[in-house]
């Protein structure tokens, strides 16, 4: 245990598993029913952030485009669960390959080779790679707000698989894979206890990419495009909420202290951004929104995610509080700008992910900094943690910036991915899906 505590706590189930080959149930390895069905828990909870990310989104876009948005989560869902059962799982977690930009481990293709692996923490391997499919399946999903309301559904879904192999995968690998140089930077590893850089910088900046490349909605900012269906989105903020304990608290691959810590930290700063967000608008704006308490939940949520393992609930508090009015404030920007993130996917996930991967610094509880000191020989300062967090925050906004744009110039230029006019102007749900979301308010 005191190895596990010299390494960056958010990944305390990969170092103890996930080492050169396929984990092998040794003799005496056996399954620990509490933590395995926090685990199975935690899985279920992750997955239902897809279907609340669904409703967040969808409720949004204008009443023509509802189930083409939603179907973008939707999609994800089973696109990127197939990679991640036939490759996804070994470029993420297997050994080195290319210099270390990917891992590979021929028995985790098709998970051929972890039938009967228990992982040391009592957890079926099984369970460990279906908990961290989820994250593969939300991040992408996560980018569709960016360019919500003018993306083909074809051009969308080649998009969203060639960016799960190319950018998440190598992401996930760098940061926690036990031999990930991220992993591995400085006396503890960049600290990214459940997402902050792989899936929400990520995504937040592939999101910006993406808007930015393919422009604005046509007529935005000159044609009303009221959201649907409010009710709709606070229901989605809700599951969210819930689904994120089983994110941030799961990803302690344990039943125990740590995984404790973490859902109070989840709790607090979710809270604490819904707070801050409506405090901010009351007085801004004259009034507090719907909208803007479900954005201030998301800002917290998002600032903790990689903090949650390392912080006291007074840091989650701060967390919250910082977070909501950077992401207030970078919103104000953005409408200000006039570039079209239709849903804020850069100015919430994107903001956020990079605010809580860099001040949770100030935050850290004595205990881990004494284990980082100990690992680094007797020293480590907060700065000098700081320096290891600014690198992985700089590294993961340039690789999915970079690889971003190629794809999609790529995917543009030859299948499409920007809407026709016509699409655009009938709405993603005639367009590409035949249907209509609220088809029973229109009387044949």
């Amino acid at each position: 245990m005191k190895a596990i505590k010299r390494r960056s706590i958010f990944a305390i189930g990969v170092l103890v598993v996930l080492t050169a080959g396929s984990v092998q149930a040794a003799d005496g390895n056996h399954i620990d029913t509490g933590v395995t069905a926090w685990m199975l828990t935690s899985t279920a909870l992750v997955l239902l952030m897809v279907p609340g990310l669904a409703m967040f989104y969808g409720g949004l876009v204008r009443t023509k485009n509802v189930l083409g948005t939603m179907m973008h989560s939707f999609a994800a869902m089973g696109i990127m669960a197939v990679l991640w059962v036939v490759v996804g799982y070994s470029m993420s977690f297997g050994s080195n390959v290319l210099g270390g930009w990917f891992g590979w481990n021929s028995d985790y293709f098709l998970l051929k080779g972890i039938d009967q692996n228990i992982m040391d923490a009592g957890v079926p391997e099984y369970v460990f790679s279906m908990f961290q499919g989820k994250f593969a399946i939300l991040t992408p999903a996560l980018i569709a707000g960016a360019f919500a309301e003018r993306i083909s559904f074809k051009g969308y879904m080649v998009f969203i698989a060639v960016w799960g192999i190319l950018v998440y995968n190598p992401l996930c690998h760098w940061v926690w894979a036990s031999d990930g140089f991220l992993f591995n930077m400085g006396a503890a590893g960049a600290i990214d206890f459940a997402g902050g850089t792989v899936v929400h910088i990520a995504s937040g900046i592939s999101g910006l990419v993406a808007a930015l490349y393919l422009g604005p909605r046509r007529g935005y900012s000159k044609t009303a495009a009221a959201p649907s269906n409010l009710v709709m989105t606070m229901i989605g903020a809700g599951l969210l909420w819930v689904g994120w304990f089983g994110f941030n608290a799961g990803s302690s691959i344990n039943s125990g202290l740590l995984t404790a810590q973490a859902l109070t930290a989840t709790q607090t700063a979710a809270a604490a951004g819904a707070m801050t967000w409506i405090i901010i608008e009351s007085l801004h704006q004259g009034k507090a929104t719907a909208l803007g308490f479900a954005s201030g939940i998301l800002a917290g949520l998002v600032a903790v995610t990689p903090a949650a393992g390392v912080v006291q609930p007074a840091g989650a508090l701060a967390l919250g509080v910082i977070a909501s009015g950077i992401c207030y404030t970078a919103i104000i920007i953005k409408n200000r700008q006039g570039y079209d993130d239709s849903l804020d996917a850069f100015g919430i996930h994107g903001v956020g992910g990079i605010v809580g991967s860099l001040i949770l610094v100030f935050f850290i509880r004595e205990s881990w900094m004494q284990d980082a000191a100990a690992a680094a020989g007797g020293s480590w300062t907060m700065w000098q943690q700081f320096g290891v967090q600014a690198v992985a925050v700089a590294i993961a906004i340039g690789y999915a910036a970079l690889l971003t744009f190629l794809i999609i110039f790529v995917i543009n230029k030859t299948i499409g991915l920007r809407s026709s006019t016509e699409s655009e102007m009938h709405g993603m749900d005639h367009s590409y899906h035949g249907e209509q979301g609220y088809g029973m308010l229109n009387p044949r």
